[in-house]
């Protein structure tokens, strides 16, 4: 898999810019502010219909401009298809496919699968459970499309059960009496989506681990590459069901469960806690239940990532969520491409050689750099130059 051609308009600092792009690696080198991150971002959102810098598509239209369009050839085990997305504040977005009838953005998914190194990354060790979670949810959508649907439904719900609870809540502080008629309709809502959502995650991560164990020790390997340093990174999935979530499901890299026979009994215990917690949940008038409250637990050895972890061990933990994305997307049978970020600058000279190591033999590799000396000598490939406003391949 990889991106043939990319053609931009409006799309953030950038009227207009058209690339003719190849399998390999491409580099693309320009100083902070003119636009190279942009232009991954548009084949970023491509594939997640999402930005890796923002949480809304508002600024990714070019101030003044009406709308952006993001064209992108992929090509896919020899067929290529041409994306087209029309992204437009406050209208319902569009798209294409080989010029078609518009549709919906969702229809896209699966096309291209790309795995985004970037500077922001090291929030999913160090940030809130929020990175995390959506760290989880984007590689479930990019492994199984489908999950876009259940994660919007789930959202939905959340939403409008939030708010009834909120104002029931608010009723009662108020000395009134809160209406909580349709409480139970919601609570079979938020039930039957967070299940699936649920096992979606569970089933992730339990593939997910032994990757990130793996890809851990290959980053964080000494000068002797033989022999890795440090403690052994291990992923543990933290449900807000608690003691509730039968254990059996919460085991990265044990047998595999089959997570639809399992949807029943994930959703009686979300009923079952989501019963237990009522009170509560009417007081503080938030929703305390559900994926929206899991989180992902990073190991390093016993030890949570999260504050005990160096820098540079956190930097090691990100590339190996990364690595371990790409492996696992591999093994699915559609190797992703892989755009890294303005990521070498981020690390020292040993992590760097490592990563381009590791790297050099995906099918399609995006880098963009300040400096072009930042990227590893093992990365060398296509070079464009990005600079006022235009984008040359270099000779």
């Amino acid at each position: 898999m990889y991106v043939r051609h990319l053609q931009v308009n409006d799309f953030r600092s950038w009227p207009l810019a058209d690339l003719e792009l190849e399998p390999g690696v491409t580099v693309l080198v320009g100083s902070n502010g003119q636009g190279k991150t942009n232009l991954v971002e548009a084949i970023g959102y491509v594939a997640t219909l999402g930005s890796h810098r923002v949480s809304n598509d508002a600024p990714l239209v070019r101030y003044g401009a009406g709308r952006a369009v993001v064209r992108a050839a992929v090509v896919n085990n020899g067929r290529e298809l041409l994306v087209e997305l029309e992204i437009t504040p406050g209208k319902a977005n569009r798209a294409r496919i080989n010029r078609g009838a518009a549709g919906k953005p969702r229809d896209v998914l699966g096309i291209l699968r790309t795995v985004l190194f970037a500077p922001e990354d090291l929030a999913i060790v160090r940030g809130d459970p929020g990175e995390r979670r959506r760290f989880m949810d984007d590689l479930l959508v990019a492994r199984a499309p489908r999950y876009a649907g259940i994660r919007s439904d789930y959202e939905r719900v959340l939403k409008q059960r939030s708010a009834l609870l909120k104002s029931a809540g608010a009723a009662r502080r108020g000395g009134g009496k809160a209406d909580l008629s349709t409480l139970a309709v919601w609570d079979g809502h938020l039930a039957r989506y967070g299940a699936e959502l649920l096992a979606g995650r569970l089933s992730l991560v339990s593939a997910l681990a032994p990757h990130v164990t793996s890809a851990y020790a290959n980053v964080a390997a000494t000068e002797d590459a033989s022999t890795p340093s440090g403690r052994v990174a291990d992923l543990r999935y933290r449900s807000s069901l608690g003691e509730s979530l039968p254990e059996r499901y919460g085991v990265p890299g044990g047998p595999e469960v089959p997570w639809d026979d399992a949807l029943p009994e994930l959703e009686a215990a979300l009923l079952a806690e989501l019963e237990r917690v009522r009170p509560q949940e009417i007081e503080r008038g938030v929703s305390l239940v559900g994926p929206h409250r899991d989180d992902l637990d990073l190991l390093l050895g016993e030890l949570p990532a999260k504050g005990y972890a160096s820098h540079g061990e956190s930097w090691s933990f990100v590339l190996a969520l990364r690595l371990a994305s790409y492996h696992l997307l591999t093994e699915d049978g559609a190797e992703p491409v892989l755009i890294l970020d303005d990521v070498f600058a981020e690390l020292d000279r040993r992590r760097r050689a490592r990563l381009a190591e590791l790297v050099s033999g995906a099918e399609q590799v995006l880098v963009t750099a300040a400096v072009g000396e930042d990227v590893p000598p093992e990365l060398a490939g296509a070079r464009f130059d990005v600079r006022e406003g235009e984008v040359h391949r270099a000779a």
